[in-house]
């Protein structure tokens, strides 16, 4: 059809446009900036943007659906995953499916105002923020310092008879023991959350990191693993599941069709649900309170196109790392001032960053300060503890122990990049700027 061939010619010229266009500058040390992360992209990513959009379907569609069938292997599943616009709305989505109404018509109990949920005080907000929007209680625990997640012992030791679910995130791709949290969690009738937003393609035992939860969470922000822009995803357990969440993402109605479809239950105007009369729209009855948290097709066919790469994109991680710690375990004087986080033993990350300690005597700000002015992007473990940051101020919740490891990643912790934007030049001119750094603060 002369459609399809019109289409393959635009198609084309895309990826011609994207060879003349977006090449690789050449690396100039000093000069050229290297941020902790960005995203890597082809030809092949611009052809599936353009082709998205030449259907003029704005919303999911097509490229979703493939996505959402194909993401779910990466971390173990086999459930459908739901496309959302960032993994700040996969957390949102997943959290909130704990306390959705729906789950008494499944049997399940949901949580209520009062009921505690254990989690991180290190880390990022948007894995703690659903659980104050929901008006339950976070209890925070401390992480270990040695590889900055959490200790199964901690949380187990948290607990009390107000204890409803668990969630954590693995930090900057270095899981956390997740399998024995699962078994825990399972044995106590404890809902278990994997917020793996940095972690794509790391493995816990001989497991994907994120197969273990009752929800997974993702995310494609530009600086993450895979991108498609804005973007995120969770992954469900079971179907069960997967049906709160769909309305938890979609308004909170009770209705599963698709975009642009209608009646995929076949009595659209033939229920009973609550209050509302008898043969109220399907369409427009909620049974949650929800939000509209979709993404594109556009997005989905880049990340489809991304998905393609993930491999790569986790092996260039991983050697990059390697590369770093052995460069800085090489160096008597970075060994010496600077430790470098640790995987956590019985896991294979996936990593997201080089994570470092500073050591007594080294001032972590000037350190990054240097490191910055030549051209070596760095950034600290997010919030540090967050409840030292101002927006939880006079919120309810507990703290499970001291924090005193967190206290110390907060003042002592910085990261700098393994992204597969990197050779090895660019790698090398990190370790020389980083005992220069050294070098100049001890005189």
């Amino acid at each position: 059809m002369a459609q399809d061939v019109d289409r393959a010619r635009i198609l084309q010229g895309a990826k011609d446009y994207f060879a003349k266009t977006h090449w690789a500058k050449p690396f100039i040390a000093g000069e050229t900036y290297i941020p902790v992360t960005t995203k890597v992209m082809d030809a092949e990513d611009l052809a599936h943007l353009v082709d998205a959009s030449l259907d003029l379907w704005l919303t999911a569609g097509r490229f979703s659906k493939e996505f959402e069938a194909k993401l779910p292997s990466y971390f173990g599943r086999e459930t459908p995953a739901l496309l959302v616009n960032s993994g700040s709305s996969a957390n949102l989505v997943a959290v909130s499916s704990l306390g959705a109404p729906m789950l008494k018509t499944l049997r399940m109990k949901p949580l209520e105002k009062g009921d505690e949920v254990i989690t991180a005080a290190a880390g990022f907000p948007t894995t703690v923020n659903p659980i104050f929007q929901n008006g339950w209680i976070p209890v925070f625990v401390d992480v270990d310092f040695k590889t900055l997640n959490v200790l199964p012992e901690a949380v187990m030791a948290a607990r009390t008879p107000k204890t409803r679910a668990v969630i954590f995130a693995h930090t900057l791709g270095n899981p956390y023991r997740s399998d024995l949290l699962a078994q825990w969690c399972q044995k106590e009738g404890l809902y278990f959350i994997e917020d793996c937003c940095d972690a794509l393609g790391a493995t816990v035992g001989n497991a994907p990191a994120g197969s273990f939860g009752d929800f997974a969470t993702v995310s494609f922000y530009p600086a993450h693993h895979i991108t498609m822009g804005e973007g995120g995803a969770v992954m469900p357990a079971n179907p069960r599941w997967k049906r709160v969440a769909d309305s938890i993402r979609d308004w909170g109605r009770d209705c599963w069709c698709d975009p642009g479809k209608d009646n995929t239950c076949g009595n659209r105007f033939g229920w009973k649900l609550g209050e509302l009369p008898c043969g109220y729209d399907h369409k427009y009855t909620y049974s949650n309170i929800g939000y509209n948290l979709k993404a594109t097709d556009m997005q989905a066919a880049v990340g489809l196109s991304q998905l393609n790469k993930a491999e790569r994109f986790i092996a260039a991680r991983r050697a990059n790392w390697k590369t770093l710690d052995e460069g800085l375990r090489a160096s008597p004087l970075l060994s010496e001032k600077l430790i470098a986080v640790e995987p956590t033993p019985g896991t294979n990350p996936s990593w997201f960053g080089f994570p470092m300690h500073t050591t007594a005597g080294l001032d972590r700000e000037k350190l990054v300060t240097f490191l910055e002015s030549r051209k070596v992007g760095t950034r600290l473990l997010f919030g540090g503890n967050l409840l030292r940051q101002p927006a939880y101020r006079g919120l309810e919740y507990r703290i499970h122990g001291e924090l005193k490891a967190s206290d110390e990643i907060m003042n002592r912790t910085f990261w700098i990049g393994v992204h597969p934007a990197l050779d090895s030049s660019k790698i090398t001119y990190m370790l020389e700027q980083l005992e220069a750094g050294v070098k100049a603060q001890l005189g």
